[in-house]
């Protein structure tokens, strides 16, 4: 009986050592499909630099934007930091709610009416939509397999499709980040269109483009794949001052 109460207060005191030596209120990770402990942006905590990071990536996995995060921790324009570099959230840094921009979309020059062609022949790709002085169009083609949800489900929506297919810009833009270090998107691209829009491109087999490209709407950025998930396809996200917004009505309709 003495022997199993010694090792009873063994463990016990093991326990309360490890505890005692875990970080306090580590800010929450922040995933593609919205899961977290907390509302966004998170407001506190910090964020270490690792290799390979830009002050676009962290902003996105926690929900700032960029330029507010900027502000926040006195780093200028072209917003360079290294890794080592802690990155803070403060509470009284975090963005104010912006208002609604006076035009939300504008319609592009209607097209010219279609010739007749032959059934056998593919419809062509929708007409690129303008919105907020950005002209979006379709990254991929392929079938809608998931939808954006508000409500703290998906960050945007996912198009399945074939290993290989191309992945193109939705509008032009700068390639701001390039890797794989937010947890789940896989081989990620994140495109800067302007001061307020971003565009994210996630579980891409290859990426074809750099970090301070700039690239065309239509251009191809990568290659369709499996990375960090289940199945081919392809996550894409829109954030407006750092928030995510459906996709679907900035898209043009398809035919």
């Amino acid at each position: 009986m003495r022997v199993w109460v010694r090792i009873f207060s063994f463990c016990m005191a093991m326990a309360l050592l490890l505890g005692g030596c875990a970080v306090s209120n580590p800010p929450p990770v922040v995933d593609l499909y919205g899961k977290s402990s907390r509302s966004q942006p998170v407001t506190s905590g910090s964020h270490k630099v690792a290799r390979g990071e830009t002050l676009y990536s962290i902003a996105w996995r926690y929900g700032w934007d960029y330029k507010s995060l900027a502000r926040a921790n006195g780093i200028k324009a072209p917003y360079t930091i290294y890794p080592g570099q802690v990155i803070r959230f403060s509470s009284r840094a975090a963005p104010a709610p912006k208002a609604r921009p006076r035009s939300t979309a504008s319609s592009s020059k209607p097209a010219a009416k279609p010739a007749v062609k032959p059934v056998a022949k593919p419809a062509p790709p929708p007409a690129p939509k303008v919105v907020s002085n950005v002209r979006w169009r379709w990254p991929t083609e392929g079938e809608l397999v998931q939808r954006f949800s508000a409500g703290g489900g998906p960050r945007g929506i996912a198009i399945a499709g074939r290993r290989g297919a191309s992945v193109v810009a939705a509008a032009d833009g700068t390639v701001v980040y390039k890797g794989v270090g937010l947890t789940g998107y896989g081989k990620l691209l994140i495109i800067k269109h302007n001061d307020r829009w971003l565009s994210a491109y996630a579980h891409n087999d290859d990426l074809l483009v750099k970090e301070g490209e700039q690239v065309k709407s239509g251009q191809k950025i990568a290659t369709m794949g499996s990375s960090g998930t289940f199945r081919t396809q392809l996550h894409f996200e829109i954030r407006r001052d750092g928030q995510p917004v459906d996709p679907l009505p900035l898209l043009p309709k398809k035919p």
